[in-house]
């Protein structure tokens, strides 16, 4: 029997003998999916729209003629046909449910939002709702990892339970992993928490009408969504300014305040705007821990010339400055067909991983060097295994921690980076929202009554990023109880660039 089988023998037993803990666990984790299964259908059509439409610019540009729009058209019918599916399923705590826009009467009611609540509570009711499910639904995927601790794992301890113990009374990581997951949950439930949707404030503002009470006609009037944005713009100076926890002549609340020409929901604006510093963020750490981890690997196994030229490479890309290969990126490549995929997220996704690579690979340089010389691999050589199989069992496992770790660290500087393009004008393109733009329109307002269009965004990317850092070093004290706040990191860093 194989040493597979063995390990899986005893689960498979146990789970046999006794189903009712995991079947209660899965019962209740299908309740909680099928309670926002509008939600996450919802998000998978937006990923696949933009797939679809990166897949149809490939295409245009690649094959080109008249079977590309053909295709086109029914690729857009059939994601519009998804997202009218997606729009039909429910959603326990989306915007229909707990309406939060309305106009109020002179006699004080208010019309038109949840149980004729100020829409400001209705709209901090579902915000609310909305984390408690989140953190409801984390503590249940908590409970099932602890239901198969207690019934169904086959060793009584492993190295993980004390992981897990140290990271449990790591105040500092915990202090990140709530930062990151209020981050996370603005950005995956950014159409249940936002004020409004992102089509009528940002997209297509025009297509769209709010109702309000006119005190002067002495009836309920509607407005163009577009002409009201205008009329609420926050400008700095005059009564036309819409602060944090306001409401504009149209009744509708802006909990962070309205934004300059045209006026959009700041909220709603940095809601829908962290979803693509996030995107961008896991793609350009992802390609970076790739490349990280395969070229050390590679160095630390044949050493000599491949290690001298991993070296080149790395020294070549850290010799320029990464905001200048960035603004290369984006001069080459900004009338090209891969710039249409997320309006240029992908691609400044790939970029940031390129950039950010050596940095990673010199930390991990190190370890691997070390895990090279263990007697295991030495053995897997001497039997003659494949190079390929030594790496992936022997050296890959022990170098996942140290990826995790530089690579959750890291993260925050993709944000940066990212915002900081955007404020120069160069990073995604409107109207697409991203945090940095918010900053570069606000910047003539900050000594102005508008001084929360700059200031808002920059103390939540400040937040943000201090808040994967935190969680980073949670993650790497846990794993390493030997390391000591930053010192340690600075050692394996050194120990990685100095190998």
């Amino acid at each position: 029997m194989s040493e597979t089988a063995t390990t899986e023998l005893p689960f498979r037993e146990r789970l046999r003998e006794n189903p009712r803990p995991a079947l209660l666990w899965v019962g209740v984790l299908g309740v909680l999916l099928a309670l926002e299964i509008g939600a996450i259908t919802s998000v998978a059509v937006t990923v696949v729209s933009g797939l679809a439409g990166a897949v149809a610019s490939a295409a245009a540009a690649v094959l080109g003629g008249p079977v590309v729009p053909s295709i086109g058209g029914a690729i857009d019918g059939a994601l519009t046909s998804a997202a009218h599916v997606a729009d039909g399923l429910p959603s326990l705590l989306s915007r229909d449910v707990i309406p939060n826009q309305g106009y109020q009467t002179p006699d004080g009611t208010w019309h038109g939002t949840f149980l004729g609540l100020e829409p400001k509570y209705a709209w901090l009711l579902r915000l609310v709702l909305v984390y408690a499910y989140m953190f409801a639904f984390l503590w249940w995927c908590w409970r099932g990892y602890r239901v198969y601790v207690r019934h169904y794992r086959f060793a009584d301890w492993t190295p993980r339970d004390d992981m897990v113990d140290r990271l449990r009374t790591h105040r500092w990581g915990q202090f990140g992993f709530v930062v990151v997951l209020l981050f996370v949950g603005m950005a995956l439930f950014a159409p249940a928490i936002s004020p409004t949707s992102a089509d009528q404030n940002i997209y297509h503002t025009s297509q769209y009408d709010v109702q309000y009470y006119d005190a002067d006609t002495e009836s309920v009037e509607t407005i163009a969504v577009l002409d009201a944005n205008l009329d609420s713009a926050s400008r700095g100076a005059g009564t036309t300014n819409i602060g944090p926890w306001q409401y504009d002549q149209y009744d509708r609340f802006h909990p962070f305040g309205t934004m300059s020409n045209p006026g959009q929901d700041l909220f709603t604006f940095m809601a829908y705007g962290a979803r693509i510093s996030l995107a961008i963020g896991l793609i350009a750490i992802g390609v970076s821990v790739v490349l990280a981890g395969g070229f050390s690997m590679l160095t630390a196994y044949y050493k000599g010339l491949v290690d001298l030229s991993v070296v080149f490479v790395s020294d070549s890309i850290q010799s320029l400055p990464g905001i200048l290969l960035l603004l290369l990126v984006v001069a080459v490549f900004q009338s090209h067909w891969l710039w249409e995929i997320y309006n240029g997220g992908l691609l400044l996704a790939l970029a940031f991983g390129v950039v950010y690579w050596p940095g990673l690979w010199r930390a991990v340089r190190g370890p691997a060097l070390q895990v090279a010389e263990q007697e295991w691999v030495d053995a897997a050589k001497s039997y003659g295994q494949r190079s390929v199989t030594t790496m992936r069992k022997h050296m890959l496992p022990y170098l996942l921690s140290y990826l995790l770790i530089y690579g959750s660290m890291s993260l925050g500087g993709v944000i940066i980076g990212i915002a900081g393009l955007s404020f120069l004008g160069l990073g995604i393109d409107p109207p697409t929202p991203e945090w940095g733009r918010a900053i570069n329109t606000g910047q003539d307002y900050v000594t102005t009554p508008a001084w929360h269009i700059s200031l808002i965004p920059g103390i939540l990317i400040v937040i943000v990023v201090t808040g994967f850092n935190a969680l980073g070093d949670g993650i790497r004290d846990a794993m390493d109880p030997e390391s000591e706040g930053e010192d340690a990191g600075a050692g394996a860093t050194a120990s990685g660039g100095g190998a």
